[in-house]
């Protein structure tokens, strides 16, 4: 895949030659230019229009893929986002203990957990402990564990 609107740069400005070109190749032929100079500038704007339809669909092709990306990485999210909730649910953790437990899996420290809650850092302690002991785990990085584990490949 090339950089974001590479291909549409390149087709742009193969769309400007295949202009410019063909601008001379019309003041040429008003002027009586000689044949073979007018067909050379003509097989110039023809293939700088091939170069420009041929990057333009290439950019239209990486537009459609990307966007088919986004949609399956977004379903996918989506489906660990349920899958996270249900654990949430079979540890019966209330519901403040699972917006504490989201933030924490998501990377914030309690003082972010506190004024995203609007609650004290203490309460955002203290919640963090409950989904601890109802998950069965000592910390952060065991809570962020468990969900991570059966996500990545097994090693060797």
């Amino acid at each position: 895949m090339t950089a974001p609107g590479q291909n549409a740069v390149a087709a742009a400005l193969f769309g400007l030659v295949a202009l410019f070109v063909g601008a001379d190749l019309v003041a040429d032929a008003a002027s009586g230019a000689e044949l073979l100079h007018l067909g050379t500038e003509g097989l110039g704007t023809v293939i700088a229009l091939i170069g420009a339809g041929l990057f333009y669909r290439h950019h239209r092709l990486e537009r459609r893929e990307a966007q088919a990306w986004r949609e399956q990485a977004e379903e996918l999210l989506a489906g660990v986002g349920r899958a996270v909730e249900l654990q949430f649910e079979a540890w019966e953790l209330s519901g403040a203990e699972r917006e504490v437990a989201m933030l924490l899996l998501k990377g914030l420290s309690f003082k972010e957990v506190a004024a995203v809650r609007d609650t004290s850092e203490r309460t955002a302690r203290e919640q963090a402990r409950a989904v601890y002991r109802k998950a069965g785990v000592a910390g952060r990085a065991e809570l962020s564990a468990w969900f991570i584990e059966d996500l990545l490949p097994p090693s060797g």
